[in-house]
């Protein structure tokens, strides 16, 4: 991926928004949120792929959160939030000292983010199944704005993977060819069933780009995320320890 002039006449590459802390500093960011509902496992489990692409793979920055020729980041898995607030606190796009509120209120940082209260946000997420399909039609929407140079990505749960409404999203996705559109699937072996072939030969038989990798490697995650895929949608199935009982 290259550095990509913004409609404000800007330019800026991944990575560029170093933000206050690194990757050493995101177990205590989240240590600072706490409550019942926190998902801390299912959250951690999603934490390498989203530094990964914070650090070295999105075109995003807290000061072009409105930026019209940003990358997309859709969070469409629904114990994920933890995880991605630390994230974005690490990068500067919401203060660290909204992180002790999480959950509460009065804070910004609900169970499920706001796109409308947390700078960076691109959707209101929560009900599982939707964000592949809110993918799909953000890269179709960029597509016919002749955005051609902006990514969408969509991070989902392999148990996530179980409703019907991403398999259709992944069925238009592959037939119509979007090749801006990414899917990063968590795999902790979660998923009701289980894949034949695993998760990733759902997405090849439609017709996507797909590979499963260590999702647990950083250069492992990066190589696999910026692998070329022209003309196909791709996905990347980020294998993580299975999820305790």
């Amino acid at each position: 991926m290259t550095t990509t002039d913004t409609a404000a006449g800007a330019s800026y590459a991944p990575g560029s928004a170093p933000g206050p802390y690194g990757y050493a500093d995101l177990r205590q960011l989240m240590s600072r949120m706490t409550g019942d509902e926190k998902h801390g496992p299912a959250s951690t489990s999603t934490l390498d792929v989203l530094w990964v692409l914070y650090d070295r793979v999105l075109r995003v920055a807290p000061d072009r959160v409105d930026d019209p020729a940003r990358d997309r980041f859709l969070l469409s898995k629904g114990h994920g939030p933890m995880a991605y607030y630390a994230v974005l606190a690490a990068k500067g796009f919401v203060p660290e000292a909204w992180l002790p509120g999480f959950g509460g209120y009065d804070s910004p940082l609900g169970h499920h983010p706001d796109r409308t209260l947390v700078p960076g946000v691109e959707i209101g997420s929560g009900s599982l199944g939707h964000g592949l399909g809110l993918g799909v039609g953000s890269a179709l929407g960029l597509r016919a704005q002749g955005l051609t140079d902006t990514d969408v990505w969509v991070l989902v749960g392999d148990a996530e993977m179980d409703e019907g409404s991403n398999h259709e999203a992944v069925q238009y996705a592959g037939a119509v060819g979007l090749e801006h559109l990414h899917v990063v699937a968590v795999d902790n072996a979660s998923a009701t069933y289980g894949w034949r072939g695993g998760l990733a030969s759902r997405f090849a038989a439609e017709g996507w780009s797909a590979v499963t990798v260590d999702g647990r490697d950083h250069t492992a995650l990066y190589e696999a995320f910026t692998a070329p895929h022209p003309g196909r949608p791709h996905a990347v199935v980020a294998r993580v320890e299975p999820r305790e009982s």
